[in-house]
């Protein structure tokens, strides 16, 4: 297993009784490089949405338990976090809980001449994504041609 994937592991492990114990969800912990950093990063939520201060909470529990274990042998910098708006839809509980949620959709390919498309998201399996456009007409795509799909923002 990659260093990568063994930490982000061990820390959703640690997390998830945390979670059923303040009822949020974990939806995704994440190990990753930027601009020559490492951050593991935590995304939480619970229903009506999660608070700087349940960011806080679970912050300094799984902080300490990290400066404990010390099992991530880089220096990284660590963040809690809601999922909030933009976030790419990855796993299939993050489709799941953006049903009827308007969606972005970027392709690697143009179909039709377009790379972008907006919509509401209406259903989804391992292989495709069906979005209810404004005209009402629903588009299926194909996941492995969705470059990135999101939340869309409403401005």
């Amino acid at each position: 297993m990659a260093k990568r994937e063994e930490y982000e592991a061990k820390t959703e492990s640690f997390l998830m009784p945390l979670m059923k114990e303040n009822n949020f969800e974990l939806v995704d912990v994440e190990y990753v490089k930027e601009a020559g950093n490492w951050y593991l990063r935590a995304y939480i939520d619970k229903e009506g949405g999660i608070t700087v201060d349940d960011c806080e909470i679970i912050s300094r529990k799984l902080g300490d338990w990290l400066d404990e274990k010390d099992f991530i042998a880089d220096s990284y910098i660590l963040e809690v976090s809601s999922p909030g708006l933009g976030r790419p839809l990855k796993k299939d509980k993050d489709f799941n809980r953006s049903i009827g949620e308007d969606v972005d959709i970027k392709l690697y390919k143009p179909l039709n001449k377009q790379k972008d498309f907006t919509g509401t998201l209406i259903s989804f399996d391992k292989d495709t994504v069906t979005i209810a456009q404004e005209d009402g007409a629903e588009l299926t795509l194909n996941r492995p041609e969705i470059a990135l799909i999101r939340l869309a923002f409403d401005f």
